[in-house]
């Protein structure tokens, strides 16, 4: 709780990842995801409840081990690789509500994908959200200037041209406005947000930069990466 507002930690795990099959039970750092979003959501203090919305019974036993609690299994129609982040969180809010028999005022937002976060920055995340008065609150990252929108290319049939026409006129990376990108760290939202706007971002959302390395794992060379900077923080 913080300000006398409850929140609600969802970490969303479906089964069916098409990339690297059962994805969030693999290991990094000698721990599953799935249960490092457990190690770090224990020392959150703002957090009340935390739940994780899967469809797979091993990924629900493999949260329980790690103390994140499994009270349902998604239903088929949220579990497909089409199902939208906001019918999944929309429906675990609701049936945690109806489950406890009482209000969540946030809702915390922790994939397990993204294994680098702290307990700290889920917390200023949300800090964030209440004495700012937000809506939303995502955690992003400086994207670096080689991959800056501008510097992008489009190949058609063999020809090249820049993917926006104002790249013509970068000659400098000075030129460039910083640009961020979303890591999956933690997103902060009101109760509000999700079931009166029905959004994930809502029309007054901010973003909170987090420093160091944060690697959304889409792949095996993610995973190895993560991987290498735990081995790396750990010498």
């Amino acid at each position: 709780m913080i300000k006398g507002r409850t929140v609600l930690a969802v970490v969303p795990a479906r089964g069916g990842s098409k990339g690297i099959p059962k994805k969030n039970l693999r290991a990094v750092g000698g721990r599953p995801l799935i249960a490092r979003v457990g190690d770090v959501v224990r020392q959150v203090k703002e957090v009340d409840r935390a739940i994780v919305s899967t469809d797979d019974r091993e990924i629900s036993a493999a949260a329980a081990e790690a103390g994140l609690d499994a009270p349902f299994l998604r239903p088929p129609d949220l579990s497909s690789d089409t199902a939208s982040s906001l019918d999944v969180v929309i429906h675990a809010l609701k049936t945690m509500e109806k489950t406890d028999g009482r209000r969540y005022d946030i809702v915390v937002i922790l994939e397990p994908t993204s294994p680098l976060r702290t307990a700290e920055q889920v917390s200023s995340a949300i800090a964030m959200l209440v004495n700012g008065g937000w809506d939303s609150v995502w955690t992003v990252s400086e994207t670096d200037s080689k991959a800056h929108p501008l510097k992008q290319l489009a190949v058609t049939d063999g020809s090249l041209e820049f993917y926006d026409p104002r790249g013509a006129n970068v000659t400098a990376r000075q030129q460039l406005r910083p640009v961020f990108h979303r890591n999956g760290v933690a997103y902060a939202l009101t109760r509000d947000c999700l079931l009166s706007q029905g959004t994930l971002k809502g029309r007054r959302a901010a973003a909170l930069p987090v420093g160091g390395t944060h690697v959304s794992v889409d792949t095996e060379d993610d995973l190895a990466l993560v991987e290498w900077i735990l081995t790396r923080r750990q010498a």
